[in-house]
């Protein structure tokens, strides 16, 4: 499911509030049945482990080779072996095509080398749920097409549900099922791609005639 929204309307707060890095002012987030607002520290750690979220920014940490990067989730949540880590640290390597940027610091990376690798950690630790927010965000729109058939590969590959917050028509129309447009905190519409891009409404076509023309601009 993809979510649009103008800047400020809270589709980045949806995100975090659904893996409790923030807190809604009121109602109530289900989470594989799970009321995620009453959930203890133990708890929500635990629903969190079925859960992967892709910051921006990819949110990698500098100091750490590529390969730490990938092993820190493994670590904090599970109790593997070191043979155990290295096979799921190849294997989403693999999965993202940068099996050979193991050893590489994140300041040796490209846009979108970083993105792939923030992808590869975040479904490292094989997740139900995938929460990205704006993952084709300052990338060339060749970088920024890959990174959308990228999401749509693990998505089938890996049968997880994804949610994804983005300004990028493009990167909708290849991974979208279904999508929701966000206005002031409230869901004003919802279909597939194409019912809402050829609807009649002026604020959707407003909305998407602005994406498009930003759109080309990034281009």
């Amino acid at each position: 499911m993809v979510v649009f929204g103008r800047s400020g309307t809270g589709k980045s707060v949806l995100l975090k509030c659904l893996i409790r890095l923030m807190e809604p002012d009121s109602g109530e987030i289900y989470v594989e049945g799970q009321d995620v607002g009453n959930l203890d520290h133990k708890s929500l750690n635990e629903l969190r482990k079925d859960m992967g979220f892709l910051f921006q920014s990819a949110a990698l940490y500098d100091s750490m080779s590529v390969r730490e990067n990938l092993e820190f989730p493994l670590i904090r949540n599970f109790d593997l072996n070191q043979s155990e880590m290295n096979e799921r640290v190849n294997g989403v390597l693999e999965a993202v095509s940068l099996e050979e940027a193991i050893d590489k610091m994140p300041s040796e990376l490209s846009g979108g080398m970083r993105k792939r690798i923030g992808l590869a950690r975040s479904i490292i630790t094989k997740p139900k749920l995938m929460l990205y927010d704006e993952p084709t965000t300052g990338l060339d729109p060749i970088t920024a097409k890959e990174i959308s058939s990228l999401i749509l590969e693990l998505q089938n590959k890996f049968h997880m549900t994804s949610i994804v917050v983005t300004h990028d028509l493009l990167c909708a129309k290849i991974i979208a099922d279904y999508a929701i447009v966000l206005n002031e905190g409230h869901i004003i519409h919802e279909g597939n791609i194409d019912e809402l891009v050829s609807s009649k409404d002026e604020f959707l076509q407003n909305f998407f005639s602005d994406e498009v023309i930003n759109t080309n601009g990034r281009d």
